[in-house]
């Protein structure tokens, strides 16, 4: 990770862990113990990205470890369910992102209700999706890459963090949009969908910025679009 990303991020977070800090300040005893932070995604994409910042950022502020806990599975329904279940005593917090709130309309029966049983504390991490690409893709714009996935209808594997994860309803709504037909390939987090991404395995994927800005500033993986109005600030000085 190089070193002005990391800066960014931290500050990022930081400046948006301002409103929870305040409310820390009020307990001055809070926390006098390890507080963990759970992650319904494994290790290495966005979400896990932002939860470790965050960590070490009030780690170093509160005096007390902030340790990560990647719970991956069900869509983090695994994750959530472990932080209803746990003390409501503050020592216990959640990692939310969207999945959190596809959940209560994917899954007909789940052991929770997410506004009833999560309190809210702050948002942290605003962010785009990426449309990334294998560099074996020959396509390197959109329109590129529509023309060649309707020459090759249900040959593309498209990877995502997992069913109902944010890259995979970005994914499925392009697929709708274009008419082409793409094979989804859902993982346990958007970590290992970047590995097979790289490795080639599967050939493109709709996945956060923060997990994949260093792939493409290497040239390892290709972004061609993504989903803003504007191009990312990040990736203007990106493109191999």
């Amino acid at each position: 990770m190089k070193l002005p990303r990391r800066q960014f991020l931290h500050l990022a977070a930081g400046a948006a862990a301002l409103p929870m800090v305040s409310r820390f300040a009020k307990a001055q005893s809070y926390p006098t113990r390890t507080v963990r932070i759970v992650v319904g995604f494994t290790a290495g994409g966005s979400t896990d990205i932002g939860a470790r910042l965050i960590g070490q950022w009030l780690q170093e502020r509160l005096g007390q470890p902030f340790v990560i806990e990647n719970r991956p599975g069900a869509g983090t329904n695994i994750a959530t369910e472990s932080v209803v279940r746990a003390p409501p005593d503050g020592y216990t917090l959640l990692m939310v992102g969207p999945s959190s709130a596809v959940n209560a309309t994917l899954y007909d029966k789940l052991s929770f209700v997410f506004l009833r049983d999560i309190a809210p504390v702050a948002s942290l991490i605003r962010q785009p999706q990426i449309m990334l690409a294998n560099p074996s893709v020959a396509a390197k714009t959109v329109p590129d890459f529509i023309a060649y996935a309707q020459a090759n209808p249900g040959k593309i594997t498209m990877a995502s963090a997992g069913i109902g994860s944010t890259g995979h309803l970005v994914g499925e709504f392009f697929k709708l949009t274009t008419g082409v037909n793409l094979v989804h390939v859902p993982y346990r987090g958007a970590g290992p969908a970047l590995t097979d991404l790289l490795g080639g395995q599967v050939l493109i994927s709709f996945a956060g910025i923060a997990g994949a800005i260093e792939y493409i500033r290497t040239g390892r993986l290709r972004a061609l679009a993504v989903t803003t109005a504007a191009r990312a600030e990040a990736l203007r000085t990106s493109r191999p």
